[in-house]
């Protein structure tokens, strides 16, 4: 995930244009992305860009920053046209790039994997969403994406907040709750949300995943088992999501902002706890003028994460050697490096090279959820077009126009809808 600009997919597909058509030269590499400039992957990969041009002189690179949400909702049309990119990052999982590499549009990289050694420096549970097999589930199959960063959702404390409201900072979860109900008593809405995009879904399965262990999360993610959306976890997750609104943790205002206003917010000093991702990592270290921390979902084993967003290479690509020589330059030690000074998650740094230490705190976070297996991916994963049902049904729970029994009901006719049939 990540907070870049969205645009429409109108937009996407006039700002494209038809330049490109046509065949290659091998001149150009076209670049798609959606980190942000200042973000840790941005850094990195605009570093890599300059490496590319530098092992690679004559070549032009024609890179374009695409918004998360532009590319999740268009890319099957665009990688069906003559548009498509040599290399994009594209999100991972079983209802974004499992589904495209089912559907044909992506290039099998096994190969490349093999001969470059990605497959062994990706470590094996971050590896995880690089491979799909032949129903688009991930884990197993063959490779069709490349990451090149971990990341997991962890809470930001806004220490100053904390410390103007005399309010101790939580480290169990029932600390958690007393301090956002004083917060609430000052007249401050805890939480920083937002209903119309991510945000909000990721609290809830948090919530569902304090009280939930792998095999429940290979169920819901993998199909290994059936999933009841009634059953303890994910009914105290929505009954408790719906309680907090209640209490005033959530604002209701909250159910039309985008992960965007949810960021802000929280850097402009708003509000005092957001929970979301290390892709806010870096950003948060370049613009938040005041002193923060952050820590792991407190009690709960597992969290959001996984590898990162993919490196994918479309069936259509017209340079895809480029492609590749540009994904094994982000691999490098130069690069890992960088990012990871940068607020980012390597997967192939020299630890020894991590000098910033809010960078080595939240590598060592990671470090303990991939030794536990706390990695317990996201919740519009398993099926095509869940992303937008969780958000269509979570802004209902946030305005109170639905109860949790009828939004639970309602998730498992569209989660049993797209489960694949084997």
């Amino acid at each position: 995930m990540t907070a870049a600009a969205i645009v429409t997919g109108a937009l996407l597909l006039t700002s494209c244009g038809n330049s490109d058509s046509g065949t290659s030269d091998g001149k150009t590499l076209k670049l798609w992305h959606y980190e942000g400039p200042d973000s840790a992957m941005g850094v990195a990969w605009n570093e890599a860009i300059k490496e590319f041009k530098a092992q690679h002189p004559g070549v032009k690179v024609k890179f374009e920053e695409k918004g998360f949400e532009q590319i999740q909702k268009t890319a099957p049309m665009v990688l069906n046209s003559s548009d498509a990119p040599d290399v994009m990052e594209y999100n991972k999982g079983n209802a974004t790039a499992g589904l495209l590499s089912k559907q044909g549009l992506l290039t099998d990289l096994t190969a490349e994997a093999t001969k470059r050694g990605w497959d062994k420096k990706i470590p094996k549970s971050v590896g995880t969403t690089d491979m799909y097999d032949t129903n688009g589930v991930m884990g197993s199959g063959k490779w069709y994406g490349v990451t090149d960063y971990g990341e997991y959702t962890m809470v930001y404390y806004n220490k100053d907040l904390f410390k103007k409201y005399k309010i101790a900072e939580p480290k169990t979860f029932d600390e958690l709750t007393a301090a956002m109900d004083q917060f609430v008593a000052k007249g401050v809405t805890p939480l920083a949300n937002a209903g119309a995009e991510y945000p909000a879904q990721q609290y809830l399965y948090q919530l569902a995943l304090s009280k939930a262990d792998r095999a429940w999360v290979d169920k819901y993610e993998l199909y290994k088992g059936k999933t009841d959306f009634h059953d303890p976890a994910w009914t105290y997750a929505a009954t408790t999501f719906a309680d907090w609104v209640k209490k005033g943790y959530i604002a209701k205002t909250s159910s039309s902002t985008k992960a965007e206003d949810a960021g802000v917010s929280w850097i402009q000093g708003k509000a005092p706890i957001l929970f979301s991702g290390s892709w806010w990592y870096g950003r948060f270290q370049t613009e938040a003028k005041f002193d923060w921390d952050t820590t792991l979902w407190p009690g709960s084993n597992l969290t959001l994460g996984s590898g990162g967003n993919i490196w994918v290479v479309p069936k259509g690509a017209k340079n895809k050697q480029l492609a590749y020589d540009f994904i094994d330059i982000t691999l490098s030690k130069k690069i890992q490096n960088l990012m990871g000074n940068k607020g980012g998650i390597p997967v192939a740094a020299d630890t020894s090279a991590i000098t910033d230490p809010k960078s080595k705190e939240l590598i060592a976070n990671f470090n303990t959820l991939t030794a536990r297996d706390g990695l317990a991916f996201y919740p519009d994963w398993p099926v095509p077009g869940f992303y937008d049902v969780l958000v269509s049904e979570t802004q209902k729970l946030i305005t109170s126009s639905e109860k949790p029994d009828a939004y639970l009901g309602n998730l498992q006719k569209a989660y049993d809808k797209g489960v694949p049939s084997t």
